[in-house]
């Protein structure tokens, strides 16, 4: 099997640990990692014994596939060229910052035959994986998503800095169309809002309750899922499900009447799982993991949040 020739473009905190998964894939050509900052791009490429690049339109032709990791702003000016050049495409969250641009990106991926991945890395957490299994028709979700303050990503709101990882499990989840969206959010340190809450309504009924903060005393990462026949509780970051069943035969345990089971997953490396998702979708030229599409829809929920609580800032000031 021919090795796939790839680079990462943007090698700052994240694109530097694409770097590291696709520096030891056994199927993988790693030909170079571009970053704006020559010193950065330098010191990744030396230590991952690579080329460093200052401009990504110098590796049109010398790539089948590239990771984009560089600020949302600049996702769809360097996804064109790289789709536009046949060359396949792993675009971070969020894909971009309007539908429009997203709507193009679609397109090019499709009339060349190109695949776009869009990077939802909590698709690939095991807890996630194995919710596929144990819910069904869920009637209320409330999730919550909370980290300490980082002095990164807030180049865009926390609503496409971290709820839209909640949007888009959940949309995987119901299977519904959204009949309603409210939401409330503020800017705290930056300009952007910094902590975010919406309410989701479905047209299957379904209502989600949706919390992101990124100026948290603590981090936390949940989900909370219930449906006729089960409570199921996910801890993100320790990797484990609660899941609470109705049986009648049970009359002892902390609720009685019912079957209480916890499901631990040993620690797995997401974003290791999420890029050779991708590699495998350059191969076999499938639907990636989570597709152009899917990520248009969890942009389509996130834009409409923030237009909400821009509005709101707007008429009531900060």
């Amino acid at each position: 099997m021919p090795e796939i020739r790839v680079a990462v473009i943007g090698v700052g905190y994240l694109g530097k640990f694409h770097v590291e998964k696709y520096a030891r894939m056994a199927n993988v050509q790693l030909i170079g990692v571009v970053d704006i900052k020559r010193s950065r791009a330098e010191d990744v490429a030396a230590m991952f014994a690579t080329r460093a690049y200052t401009n990504y339109r110098d590796l049109g032709g010398a790539v089948d596939a590239v990771s984009i990791a560089v600020p949302t702003a600049d996702h769809f000016a360097v996804g064109r060229f790289f789709l536009s050049h046949d060359v396949d495409v792993l675009m971070e969250k969020p894909m971009t910052t309007s539908l429009e641009q997203a709507d193009e990106l679609i397109q090019i991926a499709e009339s060349r035959g190109r695949i776009l991945q869009v990077g939802h890395l909590e698709r690939f957490n095991p807890a996630v994986v194995a919710l596929r299994d144990i819910v069904h028709n869920p009637m209320f979700i409330e999730a919550h998503r909370l980290s300490i303050y980082k002095d990164r990503s807030t180049d865009v709101s926390v609503v496409l800095d971290l709820m839209i990882h909640d949007i888009d499990i959940i949309m995987t989840l119901v299977k519904s169309g959204i009949k309603s969206i409210h939401a409330a959010g503020a800017p705290v340190v930056g300009q952007h809002a910094d902590i975010a809450n919406a309410r989701l309504e479905f047209d299957s009924g379904c209502v989600a309750n949706v919390t992101a903060s990124r100026i948290s005393i603590k981090n936390q990462r949940k989900i909370r899922l219930f449906q006729k026949d089960a409570y199921v509780s996910v801890d993100f970051a320790a990797r484990d499900i609660t899941v609470i069943r109705q049986d009648k035969s049970s009359t002892a345990g902390l609720i009685p009447g019912t079957d209480i089971r916890q499901l631990s997953f040993s620690e797995a490396d997401a974003l290791e799982d999420e890029l050779a998702s991708y590699i495998q979708a350059v191969i076999t030229r499938q639907v990636p993991a989570v597709s152009g599409q899917a990520g248009r829809k969890a942009l389509q929920v996130a834009l409409n949040i923030m237009d909400q609580i821009n509005v709101a800032i707007a008429r009531y000031g900060k």
